[in-house]
């Protein structure tokens, strides 16, 4: 029964994914760029405190995340003509013999023990215009948090997409060998920094999922050896079982407004179906009633549809179903194999494991041409998760013996690697924007 449940709920793929290595910290690694970086400066911050210097490299922060998003090069301080702290002390004419389109200034000031307040700005060098101005109060312990969310303002002042660098990003780790293996469920920021355990076990741990609200995670275990499904307050640690039913429970997904999971159950019999769980009231719905194998559910943005993958034609493709049952209808037809669908948060572009030439690789199916195309390049690429934004997805892939995390922009012009070098990393889901 659990052998079934892998094959089916998570693809095929992720049979060859846990290999014994050591939890490590997440590296980030640049592997492709296609076009051109806009040039920006961000320049080092000001510092007015007790101590000779700040606490805390902003700067360096917000450097990182605009060069991690594909879109922006920021310039090296060394070769900066100038590095103001105040609007008074920009000479623009020295950036633009740079080149620079942007600069980024600021300035951290104490303003009690363990306060601190961050200011910073934004300008267009050609126009000389202040683009966003800002103040933020800081601690030493979410110091790092204000860094990301002053990029995720900057990058949306500057694209006009909101930034996903205050996000974070869940996933499956494995360590060890036979009986010995350990699964752990963690959580880290997006640029894999403040890495933290939800849950481990010694029994496998599939399909973590967000709630809306970014405070739950859903997920599998085969703790005693059952399918269980558990829902997890992150803060508290506190988790109930919302499904234990005999036989497979799997592939949970939360609805748009967190009170309900869809979710996959399958009897003795092994026949899986779509079903929809109200986490209130304990009720079950069960949405498909066809012999065929239906699994991996996942919800529209609207809370109107279901998408979930489906062998009733002879392989695995997606379909697409009212949340209150009914007909299903076949969305995918390019190729024998489409499976994991996952929406983008604005519902215009549906994520998809797809069979490209003996290679499970991800694709992008734009959902009003219906056009597909595949954004990562290796052989067993799976699990597939918008960032909030749509503008990004997280993958798994493989790098060697180990499982590594991928970050593809949804057009497929920019790629970053999310790895261990000591650990195999699965299942990785994207949270929901976070609620300041």
């Amino acid at each position: 029964m659990k052998d079934l449940l892998v094959r089916w709920l998570i693809t095929p793929a992720l049979l060859l994914a846990y290999a014994g290595a050591a939890i490590a910290q997440l590296e980030v690694i640049i592997t492709d760029y296609v076009g051109k970086r806009a040039p920006v400066a961000v320049v080092p911050f000001g510092w007015e405190g007790d101590d000779a210097t700040a606490p805390f490299d902003i700067d360096d922060i917000i450097s990182a995340d605009l060069s991690r998003s594909g879109r922006f090069a920021p310039i090296d301080e060394d070769g900066m003509l100038q590095k103001p702290t105040t609007t008074l002390d920009i000479d623009f004419d020295d950036w633009r013999i740079l080149n620079v389109e942007a600069v980024v200034i600021g300035k951290i000031i104490q303003t009690g023990a363990n306060a601190y307040s961050v200011q910073f700005q934004a300008f267009d060098v050609f126009t000389r215009e202040q683009l966003i101005g800002y103040r933020m109060p800081a601690s030493l312990g979410n110091m790092r948090q204000v860094a990301h969310r002053a990029a995720d303002m900057i990058y949306e002042k500057l694209t006009g997409i909101p930034g996903v660098f205050g996000t974070k990003v869940a996933y499956v780790t494995a360590q060890g060998d036979g009986a010995d293996r350990m699964y752990t469920l963690v959580v880290s920021d997006a640029d894999g920094e403040n890495q933290f355990t939800i849950m481990e076990s010694r029994d496998p741990i599939m399909s973590p999922a967000w709630s809306p609200d970014s405070r739950r995670l859903a997920y599998v275990s085969f703790e005693g050896d059952v399918s269980t499904i558990y829902v997890q307050t992150l803060r508290s640690g506190n988790r109930i079982k919302a499904s234990s039913r005999a036989g497979i429970n799997g592939a949970p997904s939360f609805s748009p407004d967190g009170r309900k999971l869809v979710l996959t159950l399958g009897g003795i019999d092994g026949n899986l179906d779509i079903n929809v769980l109200d986490l209130a009231t304990r009720q079950f719905t069960r949405l498909t009633t066809n012999r065929a194998i239906d699994t991996e559910g996942t919800w529209s943005p609207d809370g109107q549809s279901i998408y979930f993958t489906s062998d009733r034609s002879g392989g695995p493709q997606v379909y697409r179903i009212s949340a209150n049952g009914g007909a299903a209808e076949r969305v995918t037809f390019e190729g024998s194999y489409n499976a994991r669908p996952r929406l983008s948060p604005d519902g215009s572009r549906l994520a998809l494991v797809h069979l490209d030439r003996g290679n499970y690789r991800i694709g992008v199916l734009d959902l009003d041409d219906k056009e597909l195309l595949i954004v990562s390049n290796g052989q067993q690429d799976e699990s597939p998760s918008f960032a909030p934004n749509s503008d990004s997805l997280i993958y798994a892939t493989r790098e060697g013996r180990n499982g590594v995390l991928e970050m593809v922009s949804a057009d497929g012009l920019y790629r970053q690697r999310l790895g261990s070098r000591q650990g195999d990393v699965r299942e990785p889901v994207w949270s929901p924007f976070p609620r300041y």
